[in-house]
């Protein structure tokens, strides 16, 4: 049960709801065409964007906290119920199974987990973004550290796994960020892009 409210609760999408409630927009058709909240920030301004933003991570958070509740501290079910939500952002069942990146969400997930290991790589993909404003190079230092520190820091399996899985959802979701990285065209934060 927890499972399918996580994927339910990870199938809002905040983003498309706020392009259509402040502009009457489809905000897949816009900027980079990603339903998050990098995009939002581009397309909409600050103020959405730090909401869509927080809300994603709040998706998160709430279905570890819901396995939590429904399993009774069943580590496995929390972890899976991060999956589960996630996998919702990303492939949302309300808007045609196309949602965003699931960064905000990875990071609301890992950080109920694995709070200090989800805060060091954190901060370190934070200062990535503050001298490069590159947020995709920023998300795939967050989830490339994340199991590094959770093994590190000597976690549970179930959660060093969960890690790694989201190490490869997002390396996937972001390939075309990567090509453009690699090739110095990926937008910096703070640039518009033409609709």
């Amino acid at each position: 049960m927890s499972l399918l409210i996580g994927y339910l609760l990870g199938s809002i999408s905040f983003s498309f709801l706020a392009g259509k409630l402040l502009k009457g927009i489809d905000i897949r058709q816009h900027g980079s065409g990603n339903a998050g909240a990098t995009n939002t920030l581009r397309v909409l301004g600050k103020g959405p964007g730090i909401a869509v933003l927080l809300l994603d991570v709040l998706k998160g958070i709430a279905a570890v906290w819901i396995g939590n509740a429904l399993s009774g501290g069943d580590t496995l079910i929390m972890v899976l119920s991060g999956v589960s939500v996630i996998i919702g952002h990303n492939w949302p069942v309300f808007f045609g199974f196309k949602g965003g990146k699931g960064i905000a969400t990875t990071i609301g997930v890992m950080a109920t987990l694995a709070f200090l290991p989800s805060l060091f790589a954190g901060l370190i993909a934070i200062a990535a973004i503050v001298f490069t404003r590159y947020v995709s190079l920023g998300s795939l230092l967050f989830t490339a550290l994340l199991p590094l520190f959770i093994w590190g820091m000597d976690r549970s399996v179930e959660v060093l796994v969960l890690s790694l899985l989201l190490f490869v959802f997002a390396w996937v979701k972001h390939r075309t960020n990567i090509v453009k990285l690699l090739q110095g065209k990926e937008n910096k934060l703070g640039s518009k892009k033409p609709s």
